[in-house]
């Protein structure tokens, strides 16, 4: 399932680090971060396998919305980010941690449509592996790398700094970046950068216009058929629960509108052994977790994608247990940091200090068997040496 957290803002909020002026109403030493980069290579810690992020102070600003309007401000913290309990948020409304228009309420504050709402927090990011981000190219207006999985693309939800563009900031001096094509998450390989918004308008009108070949592998579930297979079932996206669905005309019925969006990916099959098979991956379009919904379709899963591993597989969670690659590392457990002041100082009003890790974040990511190996286009082609479970 998708988690879903208290500083999830999705698309009612940006971000931006904490102001001198947001920390003035606090009565706490508040150390700001000035620097213009996005992260340093000072800001992660490397524990148990893991590349975590000191904890910052930071300000998310977001704007009353239809559904908000009329509440007061601390049922709409409790309403709507409930990874926090109501009590914190009177105590962040009565320190002036959060603001209405940039100005102190009271807890029974009413709040009215478009109205700013700014949070000062202190922010724990979630953890990462500690795989490189390896540059592949790197050009005046491109740079390429092998993202590897668990570390996501660019600012978004809880994460900002244990991002491929905050890695390459802090580790490689690289930004602005604009990445003109996404990856989930949890899938690794070829992505390709723009260093100028020149060069990222180039690679879009590409994208856009249908111009450029993607090609992905996977390693599936069973003996994938030998003949080339056109998956063409459109794809419907629950936001909610995070994952998507398959659907055509003969499963929806004539007399059903279907919901999805058009999506097709053609499947090759490289190599089986039986009980496993390495598949060429080449999706037509771009919806969200196309290959992977479209390999379930098949009746052939990514073997260890916790998501869309088919009901009848036996004992599922001895499948999605057994799912590690052999040469993955072990990750001690996060129950096993303890905490240090020379890591950072510990915040009287967060919630999640002492622990590293975010509340809900404790779990450990492994990478997904699927991974990015080619993009090609008008003129240009990029690529990815294979990972190490390529191989059967």
């Amino acid at each position: 399932m998708k988690r879903k957290h208290h500083d999830d803002y999705d698309n009612d909020a940006v971000e931006k680090p904490a102001s001198s002026a947001a920390a003035a109403t606090m009565n706490t030493d508040i150390v700001l971060q000035t620097s213009p980069k996005l992260s340093q290579k000072q800001d992660y810690i490397f524990h148990g396998g893991r590349r975590h992020v000191r904890p910052y102070y930071f300000e998310f600003i977001s704007h009353v919305n239809k559904r908000w309007t009329g509440k007061t401000i601390v049922d709409l913290f409790a309403d709507e980010f409930k990874g926090r309990a109501r009590e914190y948020y009177v105590g962040a409304v009565q320190c002036g941690r959060i603001k209405v228009d940039g100005e102190i309420v009271p807890v029974s504050y009413i709040v009215r449509s478009s109205q700013k709402i700014t949070h000062f927090l202190h922010r724990h990011e979630p953890p990462v592996m500690t795989d490189d981000v390896v540059i592949l190219v790197k050009e005046p207006d491109v740079v390429t790398v092998c993202k590897p999985a668990s570390i996501p693309v660019h600012p978004c939800g809880q994460y900002r700094k244990n991002t491929v563009v905050g890695i390459l900031d802090a580790e490689h001096d690289l930004g602005p970046l604009f990445p003109i094509h996404r990856l989930d998450r949890l899938v690794s390989g070829l992505l390709i950068i723009a260093r100028t918004a020149a060069k990222a308008d180039f690679f879009r009108k590409q994208i856009e216009g249908g111009m450029v070949k993607k090609r992905y592998i996977a390693k599936v579930i069973g003996v994938f058929p030998e003949d080339e297979k056109v998956v063409d079932a459109n794809i419907n996206y629950n936001g909610s629960e995070g994952r998507s669905t398959a659907e055509d005309a003969n499963s929806s019925g004539d007399d059903k509108k279907m919901k999805g969006k058009p999506a097709c990916t053609k499947f090759t099959r490289i190599d089986t052994n039986g009980t496993h098979s390495l598949v060429l991956c080449e999706p037509v379009t771009g919806r969200t977790h196309q290959i992977r919904v479209h390999l379930q379709y098949t009746g052939h899963p990514i073997a260890n994608d916790p998501l869309y591993l088919n009901q009848n597989v036996d004992d599922l969670k001895t499948k999605i247990a057994k799912r590690i690659d052999a040469g993955e590392r072990k990750m001690v457990s996060p129950e096993d940091y303890v905490y240090s002041s020379e890591d950072f100082s510990i915040d009287p009003l967060c919630t999640n200090c002492p622990k590293l890790i975010p509340q809900g974040y404790e779990e450990h990511d492994e990478a997904l068997w699927l991974h990015c190996v080619r993009y090609s286009g008008t003129g240009w082609e990029y690529e990815c040496p294979y990972p190490s479970w390529a191989s059967l």
